[in-house]
């Protein structure tokens, strides 16, 4: 049976624990240190908290640990890992292979996506050498996936839904060129999303003030069912610097989806226990979004990129039929609300936003001028009546129970049964000794047996059964049925987070010198440390330049972007479409001057530094 695992973001310790307990199988947070996202470090103690949160689901927590490293770094990413090993983490994601020559506790090891994982002979290199799970690049379509897991047999993770990056990841240096900010350090000042100008080789400008670098978000949801076929087993959402609002709603909407596929299919299981419902209407469209894509998951599509903003629109809500210069109506099918927030792409294609100071059936008022006309898309940025929802929402994540109340020379026992685990069928028990009453009232009584005993409130426990074995009926005090409850509660939690301990995978790295696919690397390879270079001699490379990041310089003429995202195409100047020569063109702002090149062979775009 195949196991599929939705995997969620966590900033921080309260992210986190809101991910599981809205339906993640797994979460990724940032350790104390390199962690691909500099602002949103955790310390040891946050991360101990969360693996034992996440226990109780049997659900896992990631590390990542996936920045390119210096030497005198070294020593301390080897403790962080054995500090995560030590509190409870199940696995670490990591990008510099300095770490696979260390001596590590037998924790997994995670090819991020950082790795640039994007070809058959990539990942078999990985999985030879001793990684537990691989994150495929963003880029690939559906048969690729299909034929790097025919051709291998590590598991597969996969970006199904969040920002994307442009570049292929690890292979961007357009940060770390421009202000020695660099995205493979967890430092990327995004200057991709800035506006853009592109010029053609004589210097005329074809395109003005547009973010032409900037996409569209991810979003997989239509395919998740081709995904699983292909053989991705880990669906994985993007967004360390989200906040829980966000979190909670994405991974919600994912996790009715798998479940929907799940609960239909023989051959597939939750990779996690526990089941959720939610007091919010879940829908990705209400957090934050540039408007989706799914990318090249079918192929090259048109409409990928966000040009005129790369900030938030939200859900589309209708049409402006009427207005003055600070109301207008709408056709809409929405609720719209006091306080609520819009914005559309006026004449100018800029952005614009207001706010609903009163909102009244299909008409809004603003205190101030909109800029709108009849005619303009009006997107919803901000439901203020769904903001509060979600964020009073806990998940309310169960595991069902059996009960048993049963009698002894003593008094009682209580037994509870975990049965709709993954595990085989466990069970806890408690006893009380205490007086034996006879009920006066025997069917009273046994009512309020019943009412007391499946009473289990905010615990994260959800009795579906409840059975009596006594030799006659019994008056039992509320008190005492509560006691044992309580210890029950204990019980069942420290017993669950004990079985996900002792059913941590554990994962030795072997040396071996699998050959690497290539046996020369540029500072494309990333390699920033002696203990790198000496893994990939050992594996046949035999020329080893440094990466960029090992000593920053401004060099003109290195290539600081490889995109499948192509302004040609985008911009219906795709030679293979026009039958015109796809000459280089000028990509300028204040920042930077850069150079594209087209590789319409790959069908990719490549970025260079003037």
């Amino acid at each position: 049976m195949k196991t599929i695992e939705l995997l969620s973001p966590a900033k921080d310790l309260e992210v986190g624990m809101a991910a599981i307990n809205h339906g993640a199988d797994a979460v990724y947070i940032g350790g104390p240190d390199f962690g691909a996202r500099e602002k949103v470090s955790n310390s040891i103690e946050d991360i101990e908290k969360l693996c034992r949160h996440a226990a109780l689901y049997d659900a896992k927590v990631y590390v990542t640990l996936n920045t390119l490293l210096r030497d005198n770094e070294l020593e301390r990413a080897r403790k962080i890992v054995y500090d995560c090993w030590n509190v409870g983490v199940d696995a670490m994601i990591v990008q510099d292979m300095s770490l696979l020559m260390m001596d590590l506790p037998p924790i997994p090891l995670h090819a991020s996506t950082q790795c640039n994982n994007l070809s058959l002979e990539k990942v078999q290199f990985l999985e030879k050498v001793g990684f537990s799970q691989v994150v495929l690049g963003r880029e690939l379509s559906l048969e690729q996936i299909k034929e790097i897991r025919a051709n291998t047999s590590v598991p597969l993770e996969f970006f199904v839904h969040g920002s994307l990056c442009v570049c292929q990841s690890g292979q961007c240096y357009l940060s770390h060129y421009l202000g020695n900010r660099s995205a493979n350090r967890g430092a990327c000042a995004q200057p991709c999303r800035l506006p853009w100008n592109l010029l053609d080789e004589n210097g005329k400008t074809l395109i003005e003030n547009r973010h032409l670098l900037s996409l569209k978000d991810l979003n997989n949801s239509a395919h998740l069912e081709q995904l699983i076929d292909a053989g991705i087993t880990s669906f994985k959402i993007e967004g360390r610097l989200k906040e829980a609002d966000y979190v909670k709603n994405v991974t919600a909407f994912y996790r009715k989806k798998l479940d929907e596929i799940i609960s239909r299919r023989t051959d597939l299981q939750q990779a996690s226990n526990g089941r959720c419902s939610f007091g919010f209407e879940v829908n990705p469209e209400k957090s934050f979004s540039r408007g989706f894509t799914d990318y090249f998951i079918e192929g090259r599509k048109e409409g990928i990129d966000s040009p005129f903003t790369p900030k938030s629109m939200g859900e589309y809500v209708g049409e402006v039929t009427w207005c003055n210069s600070v109301r207008m109506e709408l056709r809409t099918d929405k609720v719209l609300h006091n306080g609520d927030g819009f914005c559309f792409i006026d004449e100018n294609d800029e952005l614009k936003g207001l706010r609903a100071d009163v909102a009244n059936g299909k008409t809004i008022s603003s205190n101030r001028p909109h800029g709108a006309t009849r005619g303009t898309k009006i997107y919803r940025n901000l439901d203020i009546e769904w903001q509060k929802q979600v964020d009073a929402s806990n998940g309310n994540r169960k595991i069902d129970i059996q009960l048993s109340l049963e009698e002894n020379e003593k008094g009682y026992e209580f037994i509870a049964s975990v049965d709709g685990c993954r595990d085989a069928p466990w069970h806890v028990s408690t006893t009380t000794e205490c007086e034996k009453i006879i009920a006066n009232n025997p069917e009273k009584a046994t009512e309020n047996i019943r009412k007391k005993a499946l009473q289990w409130g905010d615990t994260i426990f959800n009795p579906v059964d409840l059975k009596l074995d006594f030799a006659q009926p019994y008056l039992i005090p509320a008190s005492v049925i509560g006691e044992m409850k309580r210890n029950l509660v204990e019980k069942l939690m420290n017993q669950l987070v004990e079985n996900h301990k002792n059913n941590r995978s554990h994962c030795d790295i072997m040396q071996n010198d699998t050959a690497y696919p290539e046996t020369e690397l540029s500072y494309l390879g990333n390699v920033t440390n002696a203990l790198a270079a000496d893994f990939y001699r050992q594996h046949g490379v035999n020329e080893i330049e440094d990466g960029l990041e090992k000593s920053y310089s401004k060099q003109s003429g290195i290539k600081v972007m490889t995109t499948k995202h192509c302004i040609r195409y985008a911009n219906g100047m795709c030679s293979k479409e026009t039958g015109k020569k796809a000459t280089p063109l000028i990509l300028s702002n204040e920042k930077g001057t850069f150079r594209l090149e087209f590789d319409c062979r790959n069908c990719q775009m490549n970025i260079f530094a003037v």
